[in-house]
């Protein structure tokens, strides 16, 4: 979970370095294409067929990240990198409450702190306290609206992972998330195509495979702890992506995002000392 934290937060510079010219659409399609060839050479040296047993909810997996990448992907083009991603970060919430109903998963009381402090600091980044000077506005409602469907679609692709554990290898898992988003966006593309420059086309690739070595983490992680927990780990993400955001970008966290940041890597913390919760069917 922690290696695909990183991996993700800089798979978010390649997007936002992409979306001062390139459409999300055609930034979702690249990351397709590459993570799929991927997904075939490791499945081709693993053996592997790369079909699997429960096609049905694999396809929908398929289409709940690709949907889920529509979303992240124009927050992240709208929206300052690090509050971006923290505000992604609703997805715990939405993971451990739909595992809860869904997977029968229970919800441990450090999780559920977890998960308040995690809504507070998302809560911070739209109602700012004005600790700085000059005090900052909120961020744009529209824009997180579009984080918040990104965390909720991301947070059932993520508990249709913790289901499919149980029937296919991560491989093939990770094979049908290119393959769908591949089939969904490539005739929205040939609409309206824009030629990638040299440099973008660099981007494109670290966008694929950034992507692909957070989805190999993300899938494993996924399948050997609850789905509450392991997704509470990955909030390291966080900080990461907000010292990119300083890097690359130039966008200096104000008083407010801070103490967000803080709130969501204690969550971290409370997360990481919590027991796992045994599945019965596990």
């Amino acid at each position: 979970m922690l290696s695909s934290a990183l991996s993700f937060s800089l798979m978010g510079v390649c997007v936002k370095a992409l979306g001062q010219r390139l459409p999300v659409v055609e930034v979702v399609l690249g990351r397709a294409v590459i993570s799929l060839a991927l997904s075939l050479w490791l499945l081709r040296r693993a053996r592997l067929s790369p079909w699997g047993e429960r096609r049905g909810l694999l396809v929908l997996r398929g289409v709940l990240g690709t949907a889920a990448l529509y979303c992240v992907y124009g927050a992240i083009q709208t929206l300052p990198l690090g509050e971006a991603t923290v505000i992604q970060y609703l997805h715990p919430t939405f993971t451990a409450l739909l595992a809860w109903l869904l997977l029968g998963e229970r919800l441990s009381p450090q999780i559920l702190l977890a998960i308040v402090l995690g809504w507070a600091g998302v809560w911070l980044l739209t109602h700012p306290l004005h600790l700085g000077d000059p005090p900052l506005a909120g961020l744009p409602q529209a824009a997180v609206l579009l984080a918040v469907a990104g965390a909720l679609l991301t947070a059932l692709a993520y508990v249709s992972v913790r289901a499919l554990g149980r029937s296919e290898h991560p491989l093939v898992v990770i094979f049908y998330f290119p393959l769908v988003g591949l089939v969904l966006t490539l005739p929205l593309v040939l609409l309206n195509p824009i030629l990638p420059t040299g440099p973008e086309l660099v981007l494109l690739v670290g966008v694929g495979l950034f992507t692909q070595l957070g989805q190999l983490g993300l899938t494993k992680g996924l399948m050997g702890l609850p789905a509450a927990r392991a997704t509470a780990l990955s909030y390291v993400q966080v900080p990461l992506a907000s010292l990119w955001g300083l890097w690359f970008f130039h966008d200096r966290p104000s008083p407010d995002s801070l103490l967000a940041a803080l709130l969501v890597l204690a969550a971290t913390v409370i997360s990481l000392r919590s027991r796992p919760v045994a599945v019965a069917d596990q």
